[in-house]
């Protein structure tokens, strides 16, 4: 039997089918492409399904894949099982090969047994086949073609041997090739659920269509479709009983181990939980990749599922802060070569993991002790089943999904009332007036109804809500208004997306470049407690203000009191590069020119972006002085005062406004320093802080074009611009350290290493220079065709680059008459070619550019040049000899 790597294995079947005639086709989407009767791809056939069925047409008869597939939801659901079997997963890769209307059974069988026999090498002894006990031809097959003793060819039912993908599509019967794990076991009858033989393959003959009523109809064409569990074949080759112990999982529970900080004896102790957030997080990491976020419906929910079983079970390990973004950077690592969305969707992976674990993380605790408190008490009244009602309430309030509700109350030895549940869920959504979790939140049309509403009952006056984010951070209030999904609900559950109206805010809406703010609501007073996450704050209408986010805790009902508190880190973060955006406005004019205007602007909690008017990129001057008087005025301590008056009053005081902006009778402005000596004077509606001390440090970032004549400066302030000058300082000892010198020293060093570098360099193209020659010397004493009394030389040599190849070309003309040379080489994986022809061959017809161009076909290339000298370049390096073995005959052909 043949050792391969996982990554080794896919490769093997995929090249074989190559070779067999089958085109390689990529993975498809774990989200099935218009198909409603699916959740997930749970085979490799699904991205065929409509080819089958004569719908669809492939340029290709036959294929090969190595298909993601998932398999967490109806008839396919083997998700209590991750953890404790040594095989289920909830993600996995199919391999397969189909045919649509080309082979049938025979080349299928044949196919098969020549990948696990001679590929593979897998014993034949050790080898069982099954087929419908109805297909004859299929045993004949095994039998009399194969050759495979009849001992080990078995007929079975539809149970076994009949498949189908789902209720209603295509289907046939099958035949499965099983491995005998243990053949130190001696003779035994088959039985293919003993744990002595794996099914490591599946051959389904496509030749039905099955409808809604059960009825099987022939395809059109007679197809084949074939599966073969990765996870299962790996575990063959590299000679492990369990999955989990082979290269596809063992890197990821490493990882998973060292961040717990246990010896191997500590994991293999309790090494369920190690299979579960190994499966469950690679599971996640590829439904994130394909655009599968966690959420609270549909696909969306296995993926919040996933992460949160493994969560539970991470603090079986002592994971108290989130960790599965680290563990998923292991799945990207071993798996992104062949699946490349991992690598390019890294980034979002770890950040959606991360802010999942970090929601769920807030309630796990109290959670599990809910539960565990229900279940004692059905332990002390003598009950073993844990109400819908009750696993309901535990979902609806503390996020804790169905499947963990049951793993925890599995352990114990209860069950769930799962058609209470269910029965539970949907009386929710008629309670609260139905719609879809996760849902748009709303048209401006039913926000300006909610409006209407709100003020007809009294509940806010003619203004609307009433808008203070200049005052405290927090303030109480009734919730008046909830909506999901484009639908005012009277209560939301957690994990629903929602937008909640209140009658007043502290929270500040996106306007004039400044992002709005982010924060909490929370209950007040009396009653089960809940938590939304503020993620946006917006005006979708004038007068109205809503919070959208996510229920992180408990169910928020309308009337309830609540106190929504605006994340105060975040906030001063925002302050501070506000105030600080005004002081660069202001330095930039003065170092500049009163021709500087503002042409838009950015102000996150991150950094702050001012584009402005100036027809040329700074100068490293220019900037050095405009950051050095924005941290003076900032040392200063200058109060930033707001306050209220009539625009055409702040106009005529010079007050700096954004153009193109609209603005009312009544304004806001801003001003930096004294009444009577301002520093900064402008119109705006955003928050600041009330001295300049309080920014912080100031650093510009970046200065680029970003239209004809207009420049942007990105920069930090606060806590940004401390990070940043760590990030550096730590930075500039690290290269210190490597240069063995201390961070006054660098730059002596570098100039030091600089001028060994270039003294270095000097010397090695002075030897390639040498050995060039010694080369070109070899070649005129050795390697000199006569071709019809031309002297022809064609060779491969080794040099550094195309330059010294057009040098060798020189030599030649100045040293032979009567000449032709061809030489190549390989740079970087690509071949180049240089020709060069003597003066008195040119005037013969012979011309360096044709000759060049010929040969550069040979590579799968082209090129060109003068008579006397030309290069050319190509893809195929491995051609390179082949192409100048043709020279001399190209010459011969010239000369005629």
């Amino acid at each position: 039997m043949k050792q391969m790597t996982s990554a080794e294995a896919r490769e093997a079947f995929l090249s074989f089918f190559e070779e067999m005639g089958h085109k390689r086709v990529a993975s498809s989407s774990l989200v099935p492409g218009n198909d409603p009767t699916l959740l997930f791809t749970n085979a490799g056939m699904v991205q065929f399904k409509d080819v089958f069925l004569g719908t669809d047409n492939r340029p290709y008869k036959r294929a090969t894949t190595a298909q993601k597939c998932m398999r967490v939801s109806g008839k396919h659901n083997d998700l209590e099982e991750v953890g404790p079997s040594p095989r289920h997963h909830t993600f996995f890769e199919m391999l397969g090969n189909f045919s649509f209307g080309d082979y049938f059974k025979r080349e299928a069988i044949r196919f098969a047994y020549d990948l696990l026999t001679m590929v593979y090498e897998l014993p034949k002894e050790r080898l069982i086949f099954t087929v419908h006990d109805s297909d004859d031809e299929a045993h004949d097959i095994w039998v009399n073609e194969i050759g495979a003793d009849p001992s080990q060819v078995y007929r079975l039912g539809d149970k076994d041997n009949f498949w189908q993908m789902a209720d209603v599509g295509p289907c046939g019967p099958t035949s499965e090739i099983h491995f005998d794990l243990h053949p130190e076991r001696g003779p035994e009858e088959f039985d293919p659920d003993s744990s002595r033989w794996i099914e490591i393959w599946n051959l389904v003959f496509m030749q039905f269509n099955q409808d809604e009523t059960g009825a099987r109809h022939p395809l059109p064409a007679p197809g084949v479709d074939t599966g073969m569990g990765f996870e299962r074949i790996v575990s063959v080759l590299q000679n492990k009983d369990v999955n989990y112990e082979t290269d596809l999982f063992m890197p990821i529970i490493r990882r998973t181990q060292e961040l717990a900080g246990q010896t191997d004896a500590a994991r293999d102790a309790s090494i369920v939980p190690y299979r579960v957030i190994a499966d469950h997080v690679r599971a996640a990491t590829f439904l994130i990749a394909d655009g599968v976020t966690p959420g609270n419906t549909g696909r969306n929910y296995i993926t919040r599922m996933v992460l949160r079983r493994a969560a539970r079970f991470g603090r079986k390990l002592g994971f108290t802060d989130p960790f599965m973004a680290e563990v998923a950077e292991v799945v990207i690592e071993e798996m992104g070569g062949h699946y490349t969305e991992l690598e390019e969707k890294r980034e979002a992976i770890r950040r959606a993991i991360t802010q999942e674990e970090e929601r769920f993380g807030r309630t796990l605790d109290r959670g599990l002790s809910e539960l565990e408190g229900m279940l004692d008490q059905l332990e002390a009244e003598g009950k073993k089943q844990l109400s819908g009602a009750l696993a309901f309430f535990l979902y609806s309030t503390l996020g804790l999904p169905l499947e963990l509700t049951r793993d925890v109350a599995g352990e114990r030895g209860f069950t769930i009332d799962e058609a209470g549940y269910y029965a539970e869920m949907e009386q929710h959504a008629i309670a609260s007036g139905g719609g879809k979790a996760m849902g748009e939140i709303a048209r401006q049309e039913a926000y300006s109804e909610v409006l209407a509403a709100l003020k007809a009952d009294g509940l806010l006056g003619d203004a609307g809500v009433i808008h203070n984010p200049y005052g405290p951070l927090s303030v109480e209030g009734r919730v008046l208004a909830i909506m999901r999904d484009g639908q005012r609900v009277e209560a939301a559950i957690t994990g629903e997306r929602v937008a909640v109206v209140l009658p007043q805010t502290p929270f500040y809406v996106e306007a004039g470049g400044q992002v709005s703010d982010t924060g909490t609501i929370r209950r007040q007073g009396e009653g089960a407690r809940w938590e939304i996450d503020v993620e946006d704050t917006q005006r979708p209408v004038a007068g109205l203000v809503v919070h959208i986010g996510e229920v992180v805790e408990g169910t928020p009902h309308v009337g309830d009191l609540a106190c929504a508190s605006v994340d105060a880190t975040r906030r001063w973060d925002i302050m501070r590069n506000h105030t600080a955006t005004h002081l660069l406005h202001s330095r930039l004019r003065a170092v500049l020119g009163p021709h500087v205007q503002q042409a838009g602007s950015l102000v996150a909690p991150d950094r702050l972006r001012f584009d402005f008017s100036h027809g040329a990129a700074l100068t490293p001057a220019e900037l050095s002085e405009v950051a050095a008087q924005v941290n003076e005025a900032i040392l200063a301590n200058m109060p930033v005062a707001p306050m209220i008056k009539a625009l055409e009053a702040a106009r005529a005081e010079g007050a700096m406004a954004l153009f193109g902006e609209k603005y009312g009778e009544e304004v806001r402005t801003i001003t930096v320093g004294e009444q009577t000596h301002r520093f900064s004077y402008e119109l705006c509606g955003g928050t600041h802080v009330s001295q300049t001390a309080e920014i912080g440090p100031f650093i510009i970032t970046s200065e680029e074009s970003v239209a004809a004549g207009v420049r942007r400066i990105e920069a930090v302030t606060g806590r940004g611009a401390l990070a940043l000058m760590r990030e550096r300082f730590e930075l500039l000892h690290s290269i210190a350290s490597a240069l063995e010198t201390t961070p006054a020293q660098i730059h002596r060093r570098l100039r030091t290493l600089n001028e060994v570098l270039q003294s270095s360099q000097k010397e090695v193209e002075r030897l390639r220079r040498q050995l060039a020659r010694a080369q070109f010397e070899r070649l005129l004493a050795e390697h000199v065709e006569q071709v019809d009394g031309v002297r022809v030389v064609s060779a491969h040599v080794e040099v550094a680059s195309m330059a010294v190849l057009r040098e060798m070309g020189d030599w030649f003309r100045d040293r032979v008459e009567g000449g032709v040379m061809v030489l190549g080489t390989v740079t970087d994986d690509r071949p180049q070619l240089l020709a060069a022809v003597t003066d008195d061959l040119v005037k013969r017809g012979i011309k360096a550019g044709d000759l060049v161009k010929q040969v550069a076909q040979v590579v799968g290339g082209g090129g060109g040049g003068r008579p006397q000298l030309a290069t050319a370049g190509g893809r195929d390096a491995g051609k390179l000899d082949e192409a100048l073995a043709q020279v001399a005959g190209l010459v011969r052909q010239a000369l005629k």
